[in-house]
């Protein structure tokens, strides 16, 4: 039986290169949607197993599109195709619920190793992976979830600005429920081209475990130091006590933020030094194995006037979940 294909883009050029770099040996039927709203329209009348979708549209762009699917709660596989390769770019879409980016002009090569990489021609595949993406996190915990970490954060960014006498900027948190694969995408969006450092460090307490990555863009070793008032040379050791000191400020305040909120008293391992100058890729592909389902809260710090960037990223076991789930159902009840 054919699989069915659905390609949205406003350019009609786009459109039959995508369809005609497709694989030559998948057996699918291919359809085509010429802007956001048709896209949704053609969703609804086709029931499309696959989506590859632009970013950049009128009416309705990409990322309309993927909070359109993910609020009305139609099942299809979500490929973006796009020209914006910013490294948000990638992190808002998967965050979305895309599987994967692919930058334009798409190759047929790059093409057949997304298709390859997610198991889309297996019918088998595809369903385990739409039932993966479609268990998204009820609206009301979401916000939940988003306050506790607001609140936590708040808290850690505090001791930070103190440390270094500066004004923390703070996100909001970002809350989804994540495979290990796409776990792994959204940990390479991050910094994707820039060399990182990582720890990570391991909790639990109260029926609830998981681990905080932190992950720190090199490009902030030298202004961290700055701050810190440290005039010597920089080399890999004290760059690792840099690490070392901003993980325990911003690991430590926020897990003691949240276990103070959820009545719960979190027994911390010792941080685990993930990798050095290296990309996201290199640290995700050597600590894959550590990460599978999960809860996963996604934090973005950054320090105004300084290019000092990083991410927390707290990553919740998927036996958790039950226990984080009765917690935040009293809260709701109160």
């Amino acid at each position: 039986m054919s699989t069915s294909v659905l390609i949205c883009d406003d350019s009609k050029l786009a459109r039959r290169q995508l369809a005609r770099s497709l694989p030559d040996d998948w057996d699918i039927k291919v359809e085509f949607a010429e802007h956001g709203v048709h896209c949704i329209e053609q969703i609804k009348k086709l029931h499309p197993e696959i989506l590859f979708l632009d970013l950049n549209m009128p009416e309705m762009d990409g990322y309309e599109v993927l909070q359109a699917i993910q609020q009305q709660g139609l099942n299809v596989l979500t490929v973006v195709v796009s020209g914006d390769i910013q490294p948000n770019a990638h992190q808002r879409v998967l965050s979305l619920g895309a599987i994967d980016f692919i930058q334009k002009p798409c190759s047929a090569e790059k093409l057949a190793h997304i298709i390859e990489h997610h198991g889309i021609k297996d019918k088998a595949m595809r369903e385990r992976l739409a039932n993966s993406l479609g268990e998204q996190v009820d609206p009301d915990v979401r916000d939940i979830y988003q306050e506790l970490t607001n609140v936590a954060m708040g808290q850690a960014g505090d001791l930070l600005a103190r440390l270094l006498n500066v004004f923390v900027k703070l996100p909001i948190p970002n809350v989804n429920i994540l495979e290990v694969n796409e776990l792994d995408m959204a940990l390479r969006s991050i910094d994707a081209n820039a060399s990182t450092s990582g720890v990570c460090q391991g909790f639990i307490g109260g029926g609830v475990s998981g681990e905080a990555l932190l992950l720190l863009n090199d490009s902030s070793f030298k202004e961290i130091a700055s701050l810190m008032n440290y005039d010597g040379e920089l080399n890999d050791k004290i760059e690792l006590e840099l690490l070392m000191d901003i993980s325990n400020i911003l690991i430590g305040s926020i897990l003691t933020g949240l276990s103070k909120q959820l009545d719960m008293d979190f027994s911390q391992g010792h941080p685990v030094v993930l990798g050095q100058h290296c990309d996201v890729a290199e640290l995700v592909k050597a600590n894959k194995s550590r990460w599978q389902r999960t809860l996963a809260i996604e934090i973005s710090y950054g320090i105004e006037n300084h290019n000092i960037n990083c991410d927390l990223m707290l990553l919740f076991t998927e036996d958790s979940l039950k226990t984080l789930k009765y917690k935040v159902a009293y809260l709701l009840e109160d």
